[in-house]
């Protein structure tokens, strides 16, 4: 199981509109990058599932073609992408493939190939928050999860092969933390991966393919790796991981008891034992200040300079509740002044994620407004401080570390309860901590949104993460308080955290696919909401 972090939770920092069809996406393109080599010739990108069903909506296309020719995340030159490979020379076919079956609804096929006879076929698989999983490279079945940096050795399968790999590893100072060899028949064609604890350069390579029966040997950087540089594994690594590590709500409470610690300042340490674990240097404040930074641009910029969006169903909504929000009619102003720049920021994060601009994935695109809403509104409405800001955001990571391990924050699996829901629910934690609440009050009012919003679907109108998206962020937003002040008001919960988040991950498998992220059901399939696909 996948060890998250702060940056799978808070994160990526990625342009619009969707963390696991856009962000996920463009990952498994880079994998396939380096696996290949670097640009390819041609590429031909098959998609399945709710990758074919939504992806053209969601820049699918555009973040895997940005991917394939290198581009970043969070570069703003990612939807400009088919414009950048034809520049670069590298020719591309997109195959939308809605009728053939496949094991997870984000699932893509990237055939490589060159002038030279190089080809690469290799599938990958978006799991949300921005993070992939490659299952096949050539027709071997393979396990790539990016975790850890991995070393990808195509061999023939033969005697003394895997000597010469872990020898070269060894020799290079470097530990291996996992290994396996996948083959396609005894002395046949085989990949061995290798997963490791340390960094990987381009020198091991160049080692491991002087043996004749290693065909190729590729370097993948781990999938969560930190901006901060490499340092020393501290001998008490595992022993410090250990302590401040927690698998559940009920470990979560255990741990800040017997710590005397807040669920930001237990996350805090976790994240930074998880990072000496992985030999990275934390960077947990610089981190979080770009973070903010980011927020604030996302969450302000559209209320002053809107534009529309790439589906061109929304843009401008956030200046038009300001605008009524400053009418000499008090009659007409309903909310107060919190909740209202809640929904405000909450809406205006939208329309900059589905723009295509600039927003960190909390923990996902399509949530993204939601966190930034609450935040952001304590702090112009009530003056809560940027360190306060930041204890919310740890506060609100190690919510969502728990819902996303022990159940889903992907719209494609459990429906927008365990994207908007999950949001909401970091967001009603931290602003439960941010109060002075006890890490019991934090995980209450978490609770409460997930029972507020259980079995809410997704069901994107053209696949576009615009609407009902935008309103339903800008509403959660202020849902969050609501929960938090219960919380706070000493309610307590009859159903423990954990139990929600189970009876959470139960209901979004229960969802039929048709309100998972396809596009097939709910909202979508209103008469109006099909005239307006029909003109597209």
């Amino acid at each position: 199981m996948k060890t998250y972090g702060l940056r799978d939770i808070i994160g990526p920092i990625m342009v619009g509109p969707s963390s696991s069809h856009t962000a996920g996406a463009l990952r498994i393109a880079s994998i396939a990058r380096k696996l290949f080599g670097g640009n390819p010739e041609r590429v031909t990108f098959t998609l399945y599932g709710s990758f074919a069903a939504t992806g053209s909506g969601h820049g699918t296309d555009k973040a895997l073609v940005a991917g394939i020719i290198g581009l970043a995340a969070d570069d703003p030159d990612v939807s400009r992408s088919f414009a950048l490979a034809e520049r670069a020379g590298v020719e591309v076919d997109i195959i939308w493939d809605t009728a053939s079956p496949c094991d997870h609804p984000n699932t893509v096929d990237v055939h490589c190939e060159d002038g030279e006879g190089t080809v690469l076929d290799m599938r990958g698989v978006s799991i949300g928050g921005g993070a992939a999983v490659i299952r096949r490279i050539n027709g071997i079945d393979v396990d790539i999860t990016g975790e850890h940096t991995s070393v990808v050795v195509h061999q023939h399968d033969v005697r003394g092969v895997l000597a010469h790999i872990s020898s070269v590893l060894a020799s290079c100072g470097i530990n291996i933390a996992t290994a396996n060899l996948h083959r396609t028949e005894k002395r046949g064609d085989a990949f061995t991966v290798l997963e490791t604890d340390d960094d990987v350069d381009g020198k091991v390579r160049d080692y491991l393919i002087l043996h004749p029966d290693i065909l190729n040997a590729r370097i993948i950087p781990a999938m969560s790796a930190t901006d901060g540089a490499a340092v020393a594994v501290p001998p008490s690594a595992d022993e410090a991981f250990a302590r401040w590590n927690y698998t559940s709500g009920a470990e979560l409470l255990a741990l800040c008891e017997r710590e005397g610690a807040t669920i930001a300042e237990a996350f805090r340490a976790r994240e930074e034992a998880l990072c000496a674990k992985q030999g990275v240097a934390a960077d947990v404040d610089d981190y979080l200040n770009r973070v903010l930074a980011v927020m604030d641009a996302a969450a302000t910029v559209p209320i002053e300079a809107p534009e529309r969006s790439i589906g061109g169903l929304i843009g401008g909504e956030a200046a038009k509740v300001t605008a009524s929000l400053e009418t000499d009619d008090a009659k007409r102003r309903l909310m107060d002044p919190l909740t209202a720049k809640a929904a405000v920021y909450a809406l205006a994060t939208l329309e900059t994620n589905a723009k295509m601009g600039i927003i960190v994935a909390t923990p996902t695109a399509g949530s993204s407004g939601v966190l930034p809403g609450v935040l952001l509104a304590m702090r112009d409405v009530r003056g809560y401080s940027h360190d306060e800001l930041r204890e919310g955001i740890l506060t609100a990571a190690a919510v969502g570390y728990i819902v996303a391990r022990n159940a889903s924050v992907s719209g494609a699996e459990g429906g927008c309860q365990a994207e908007v829901g999950s949001a909401a629910a970091m967001a009603a934690a931290a602003a439960v901590a941010m109060a002075g609440g006890t890490p019991t009050q934090a995980l209450d009012a978490a609770s409460n949104v997930i029972q507020c919003l259980l079995g809410l679907v997704c069901d994107p109108v053209g696949g576009l993460v615009e609407l009902p998206c935008q309103k339903r962020d800008a509403t959660a937003a202020p849902l969050a308080l609501v929960c938090a002040q219960i919380a706070l008001a000493g309610v307590s919960n009859l159903v423990p955290f954990d139990e929600n988040v189970a009876v959470m991950d139960k209901v979004g498998r229960e969802l039929p696919m048709e309100l998972r992220e396809t596009a097939r059901g709910g909202i979508a399939t209103a008469p109006s909401a099909c005239s307006f696909c029909a003109g597209c």
